[in-house]
C-alpha cells in the first residue's frame, strides 16, 4: 500500500485524479460566485446602467429563491447518482447544465435569460454539490493517511474559485457590461468541464456505481412526474400566480414541506432503533439553528450586496471598487482561517466544545455580525467605511467555521443506519430554507430602517444561540455519545 501510494503522488502527494476534481470544482465555484457577485445588481439596475430595472424587492426574492433551489437540487442530484446515473456521470452532466445556464444568462435577453439561466445553474450546481465531495472520498482506501490532506486541498480549490470569480466578473461588468461578466462565468465552467472530460476515465469503481438502481419499470413514472412538474411550474408562471416577488416564499414553503416529510418518515420508521430516534430528535433544534444561521449568512448575496452598492464607500485612492469585489472578502478569510480552526480543534481534542455548543456559537456570532452594522447605520449614500464591512465579514467567516463544517459531519453522525442519505439531505434542506429566507428577509431592508433591520435580526440570532447553548446538555444526552 505504501509503495502504491508513493507511485500515485503526482498532485501534491495525492492521487492524480484529484487534480481533475479539484479543477472542475474550482471552475464551478469560479462561475457560480462570479455570476452571483453581479446577479442582484443586474436585476435591479436600470436599463441605462445595463440592468433589467426590476423592483429591488422582486430582485432579492429571485436571488433568494435561486440560492434555495441550488440546495434543494442537491437532493435531486443525490437521488440521480444513487438510483440512475452514478456519481461520476451525475457530476459530468450537472457541470454541462451549469455551463449552459451561464451561456443562457450571457446570451438570452432580459427575464428569459434570467429564468432559463438560473434554473439550469441551480439544477447543475445542486448536482455538482451532491456528487463532487463523495467522489473525492472514493479516491482513498480505508485507512489512507492522505485522505484529510486531500480534502483540504480540494476545499482550497473551492475557495480559490470563490475568491477569483467575483473579482474578474466584476471587472468585466463594470468595464464592458453584465453579459460579458456572465459570459466569463460560462467560459470558466467550460474550462473546468474540458479538463474534467480529459481525465474522467480514471474515475472508476464506486465512482461509477449506481448504488441502488431504479427498476426499469419505474422509469416512465419518474419521467412523467418530471414532465408534470415542469408543466405545472410553466402554467403557474404564465398565469401570473408565480410572480418574481413570490419566488423566495415558494422555495421557503417547499423547503418546510420537504423537511417535515423527511423528519416524519424517519421518526415513524420501524427500521430505526429507540437510540437512533433520540438522535434524530436531537438534530431538530440544530436544524432550526442552521436555518436561522444561513438566513443571515446568505444575505451576503442580497442585503450585503445592496448595502455595498448604495451605502458603502468603495473609493480606494480615486478608484471605485466594483460591487462584486465584496463577495471575494469571505473566501480570503476562509483560506486564512480554516487551517487555524482545524488545528485548534485537533489541539483541543476531547476538550473542544460539543457540536450543539459550536452550533450555538456560530448562530450567536452571526447575530453579533449583524449588530456590528449598527455603528455604521445611516441613510447617507456611500458613507459606510470599507474597513468596517471587511471587519463584519471577518465575523461572518468565524461564524461559518463554527457551524458549517460541523453541520454535515453531525448529520452523518446522528443518522440512523437506514437513513444516512436522508439525514445529509436534511442538512442541505436547512441551507435551502435559510438561503430562501435570506431573500424573504431582504424585502424588509431599506437604508432608512437599517438600525431596526440589523438590530432585530442580530438580537434574534443571539437569542437562538443562547437557547441552543442552554439546551446543549439535554441534546448531548439525546445524542448518546
Amino acid at each position: 500500500m505504501a509503495d502504491a501510494a508513493r507511485t500515485e503522488k503526482t498532485f501534491f502527494g495525492q492521487p492524480r485524479v484529484l487534480a481533475n476534481l479539484f479543477g472542475v470544482e474550482m471552475w464551478e465555484r469560479f462561475s457560480f460566485y462570479g455570476m452571483q457577485g453581479i446577479l442582484l445588481i443586474y436585476l435591479y439596475y436600470s436599463t441605462a446602467q445595463g440592468g433589467l430595472g426590476i423592483d429591488q424587492t422582486a430582485a432579492t426574492s429571485i436571488v433568494g429563491a435561486y440560492g434555495g433551489l441550488v440546495y434543494l437540487s442537491t437532493i435531486l442530484g443525490a437521488w440521480l447518482a444513487d438510483r440512475m446515473l452514478g456519481a461520476e456521470r451525475t457530476l459530468f452532466y450537472s457541470a454541462v447544465l451549469v455551463m449552459i445556464g451561464h451561456l443562457a444568462l450571457s446570451v438570452l435577453p432580459g427575464l428569459l435569460g434570467v429564468g432559463v439561466g438560473l434554473v439550469l445553474i441551480a439544477l447543475g450546481s445542486g448536482g455538482v454539490k451532491a456528487t463532487a465531495t463523495s467522489l473525492v472520498g472514493t479516491l482513498y482506501a480505508p485507512g489512507d493517511v492522505r485522505r484529510d490532506a486531500g480534502f483540504s486541498l480540494y476545499y482550497l480549490g473551492i475557495n480559490l474559485g470563490a475568491l477569483v470569480g467575483p473579482i474578474l466578473t466584476g471587472l468585466l461588468q463594470s468595464g464592458l457590461g453584465f453579459h460579458y461578466g456572465f459570459g466569463l462565468a460560462a467560459v470558466g465552467m467550460a474550462i473546468g468541464l474540458a479538463q474534467y472530460s480529459i481525465g474522467r476515465k480514471h474515475l472508476t469503481g464506486k465512482a461509477r456505481e449506481v448504488s441502488s438502481p431504479l427498476p426499469a419499470s419505474r422509469w416512465p413514472l419518474v419521467a412523467g412526474t418530471a414532465v408534470a412538474a415542469v408543466a405545472l411550474i410553466a402554467v403557474l408562471a404564465f398565469t401570473g400566480v408565480l410572480t418574481p416577488d413570490r419566488l423566495a416564499n415558494v422555495v421557503v414553503a417547499l423547503s418546510v414541506i420537504a423537511t417535515i416529510v423527511y423528519f416524519v418518515i424517519i421518526l415513524r420508521s420501524r427500521r430505526i432503533t429507540v437510540l437512533e430516534r433520540r438522535r434524530v430528535l436531537a438534530f431538530i433544534p440544530m436544524f432550526i439553528a442552521s436555518a436561522a444561521f444561513w438566513s443571515l449568512y446568505q444575505q451576503q448575496f442580497t442585503v450585503v450586496t445592496i448595502y455595498s452598492d448604495e451605502q458603502l464607500n468603495r473609493d480606494i485612492f480615486g478608484w471605485e471598487m466594483p460591487v462584486s469585489f465584496v463577495q471575494s472578502i469571505n473566501p480570503v478569510f476562509i483560506i486564512m482561517l480554516s487551517g487555524a480552526f482545524a488545528a485548534l480543534w485537533t489541539k483541543l481534542g476531547s476538550r473542544q466544545p460539543s457540536s450543539p455548543i459550536k452550533f450555538a456559537l456560530g448562530t450567536a456570532m452571526m447575530g453579533v455580525a449583524f449588530l456590528l452594522f449598527l455603528p455604521m447605520a445611516g441613510d447617507d449614500p456611500g458613507s459606510a467605511p470599507l474597513l468596517g464591512l471587511i471587519g463584519i465579514l471577518f465575523v461572518f467567516t468565524i461564524a461559518e467555521l463554527l457551524l458549517s463544517p460541523v453541520g454535515l459531519s453531525l448529520s452523518t453522525k446522528l443518522a440512523p443506519e437506514a437513513f444516512r442519505t436522508q439525514m445529509v439531505a436534511l442538512f442541505f434542506l436547512s441551507i435551502a430554507l435559510g438561503t430562501a429566507m435570506s431573500g424573504v428577509l431582504a424585502q424588509y431592508y431599506s437604508p432608512t430602517a437599517e438600525a431596526a433591520y440589523f438590530g432585530v435580526l442580530g438580537a434574534v440570532a443571539i437569542a437562538l444561540g443562547l437557547v441552543l447553548a442552554l439546551l446543549a446538555p439535554f441534546l448531548r444526552r439525546l445524542m448518546a455519545g
